[in-house]
């Protein structure tokens, strides 16, 4: 395993890059309603990135899963029991109740940027609300834990306890990561774990947090497109991440929920300021 420890002004420029991505899901964000579909919200998200002198990374990464097809978009869109990697397209309508995981990536002046926020569509009912809230508050109760000192096992040990207390499942097959040069670094980052095991977190660290979580079983299923994962049970799923940079005391949070946050009507507590 190598992991890269980041020096203050690669840390700056990863801090631009995912300033870029947050304004981008805000951006998002201002056209998710019903009767709009994934593709519009990719072709919104595509232009702000590169208008904004970036490049979308998820475009053309390819599948993990062994197949020639190169993700096809600039961003994931996970509606409903989708819980991750989404393929946008034209046939995909939103409709009023659901919600939709955007994940973005950016590479900016060499360093990438990765974060996801949950939306609602319209008026959703109440345990899907529940549901955003409990994960996106999740994901502030491992960022609590990213600190220098501490280990990974810490984080997914606060995300599991948090999520699982509250009667939700937590997604084990897929987790967060490193970040910095490439998207995916090492360590890998997950929801679940023990206190005090895994790697230890030393400052310059940056990573990924993203807490995915699902409302009924975690067994997951791997749909047709050869890309998006589902909930077996088509449970709802909800998706949020930061990318952080390990401190000593307190983890700074290089993207940012800020402007979504101010916009959006179903409002999950932000559980920390970012």
């Amino acid at each position: 395993m190598k992991i890269f420890l980041k020096t203050e002004d690669e840390i700056r420029l990863m801090r631009e890059a995912n300033q870029l991505v947050g304004a981008t899901l805000a951006e998002v964000g201002k056209h998710i309603k019903p009767g709009v579909t994934t593709l519009q919200l990719d072709r919104i998200a595509e232009e702000f990135i590169r208008d904004h002198g970036a490049e979308p990374t998820f475009k053309g990464v390819p599948n993990p899963f062994g197949v020639d097809l190169p993700f096809p978009g600039s961003i994931c869109t996970s509606v409903n029991d989708v819980v991750v990697h989404g393929i946008p397209s034209d046939s995909t309508v939103l409709k009023e109740g659901d919600i939709v995981s955007v994940d973005c990536g950016t590479l900016l002046n060499g360093y990438n940027g990765d974060s996801c926020y949950t939306f609602c569509v319209g008026e959703v009912a109440p345990e899907k609300k529940k549901l955003l809230k409990t994960t996106k508050a999740a994901l502030y109760r491992g960022i609590e834990q990213a600190v220098a000192g501490n280990h990974v096992g810490d984080i997914g040990y606060a995300v599991q306890q948090y999520c699982e207390a509250e009667g939700y499942s937590v997604v084990r097959e897929l987790t967060g990561h490193g970040i910095g040069r490439q998207m995916h670094e090492d360590p890998p980052i997950p929801n679940y774990g023990k206190r005090g095991d895994g790697i230890l977190l030393k400052s310059g660290m940056c990573i990924a947090i993203e807490p995915m979580i699902i409302m009924g079983n975690r067994k997951l299923v791997l749909l047709p497109d050869k890309w998006s994962i589902a909930t077996f049970d088509h449970s709802p799923a909800a998706h949020f991440e930061h990318t952080i940079a390990i401190r000593r005391g307190k983890a700074e949070i290089l993207s940012t929920f800020s402007d979504i946050d101010d916009q959006v009507e179903c409002k999950p507590s932000r559980g920390l300021k970012d």
